[in-house]
């Protein structure tokens, strides 16, 4: 397979590692629809928890570019995805981005199908009409500890690495057990590139992030991983004290760089993402020890990040709109059994990720504003504070290099 254009191979050769990207990266929109297509269209991509769809006939309806995706719940309770597009003349089937339905049914002219995908009845198709050709076509499907995964490739890159590394760390956090608190969606006027680098890095926390400092460390360490590879004594310590009282914790990073894991301690007495740093929920999600075990950190280019804690869980969705656009959906989860009013308080349980999304929102938009700048050059990392963008960047500009058929994802521990 051909890289993507010979222009983009040559704004590739010329980078500096170590260094932001070309404006091109950020602003162009050949390189949007490039990175569309050789990135969020052949991987694996989080779409939503599995207790979204809480019974049969609950769907969730998302776009993943200009791909509309329908993950819905069966009769038989498994969860499925389907290009949401009619196979008569390729309407959107639900409209909604979430709903209950007996049946799929689409609007335009009414073709039914089951919950499988299976066309059930279209009117007035004639007698040669095969409606087992013209079911809906389906989208790669995995759940994992209770997160339901997504890929529009024909063919599907392996995903069983992934959740074995993932798994023991999950499992503890009891997802299957959990139901959604709160979902907030925010469109950030970036590149999905941007909001990525962001993320990797706390160098901009102090600065910004009043209400997350409160329980998140800014420490580098922290939010990144040193660049020798070496882990810190305090760290390790944390580590293994969480081991002990059985939850994995420990760096697990795939030889690709596509994902990592690891349980970081809050700050020195803080136990949640609260700004007392106390407990949100009463009623904990998972069987995760100690207290202070901290915030499961996981990343997985291209699409999310997550933080799982004792108390409640927090996943974040990215969704690429333009070159200039992104959309950011965060999904708050606690036990299935804990009543709001009296176990959490919403604004409580929301406040200091809702004040840090529109903090983040504010800070990519100005960076997007400045590279779109006739000044704008590319500059240094702070190998110090910001090893994980750069780390992020590596791996964006190796997979555009690297044809999707040779990509393996080798698992290495530290």
């Amino acid at each position: 397979m051909q890289r993507p254009t010979p222009w983009l191979d040559d704004l590739l050769a010329r980078r500096r590692s170590g260094y932001s990207l070309a404006q091109p990266f950020y602003t162009d929109e050949d390189i949007f629809r490039i990175d569309l297509e050789h990135i969020f269209q052949r991987h694996w991509l989080y779409a939503i928890p599995a207790c979204q769809l809480a019974r049969p006939g609950s769907y969730v309806s998302q776009w993943v570019g200009n791909a509309g995706v329908l993950i819905v719940r069966g009769q038989d309770g498994a969860i499925r995805a389907f290009h949401n597009s009619c196979r008569h003349r390729g309407s959107v089937l639900c409209k909604a981005g979430e709903g209950h339905v007996a049946k799929l049914v689409c609007p335009y002219h009414q073709w039914t199908y089951e919950l499988d995908g299976r066309l059930l009845w279209a009117r007035d198709m004639g007698p040669d009409f095969d409606p087992v050709s013209h079911g809906l076509k389906p989208v790669h499907c995995r759940e994992l500890c209770g997160l339901i995964y997504v890929c529009l490739a024909d063919e599907a890159p392996d995903f069983d690495a992934f959740a074995s590394l993932a798994a023991p760390y999950l499992q503890v956090h009891d997802l299957d057990q959990a139901k959604v608190a709160h979902v907030s969606t925010i469109v950030e006027k970036a590149n999905w590139k941007l909001v990525w680098e962001n993320n990797r890095e706390c160098y901009h926390c102090d600065g910004n992030h009043p209400s997350l400092c409160h329980s998140f460390s800014p420490d580098p360490d922290i939010a990144g991983v040193r660049p020798d590879g070496t882990i810190p004594e305090r760290l390790m310590a944390h580590f293994e004290r969480c081991e002990a009282a059985g939850s994995p914790s420990r760096f697990r990073i795939a030889d690709s760089g596509q994902y990592r894991l690891a349980r970081m301690p809050l700050q020195a007495g803080s136990v949640s993402y609260t700004l007392d740093g106390r407990p949100a929920v009463a009623h904990s999600l998972g069987r995760v020890n100690p207290a202070d075990a901290g915030t499961l950190m996981k990343f997985h280019y291209p699409s999310t990040w997550s933080h799982f804690l004792p108390d409640q869980s927090m996943t974040f969705r990215i969704n690429p709109i333009s070159a200039t656009e992104t959309e950011v959906t965060t999904t708050w989860l606690v036990h299935k059994d804990a009543v709001e009013g009296v176990d959490y308080d919403l604004d409580r349980l929301t406040e200091v990720w809702i004040h840090t999304n529109d903090e983040d929102r504010e800070v990519v938009e100005n960076n997007q504003k400045g590279i779109q700048s006739l000044g704008y050059e590319p500059g240094p990392y702070s190998m110090a504070q910001e090893s994980g963008v750069a780390q992020f960047v590596d791996w964006y500009c190796e997979t555009l290099e690297t044809p999707a058929s040779h990509t393996r994802l080798k698992v290495v521990e530290t």
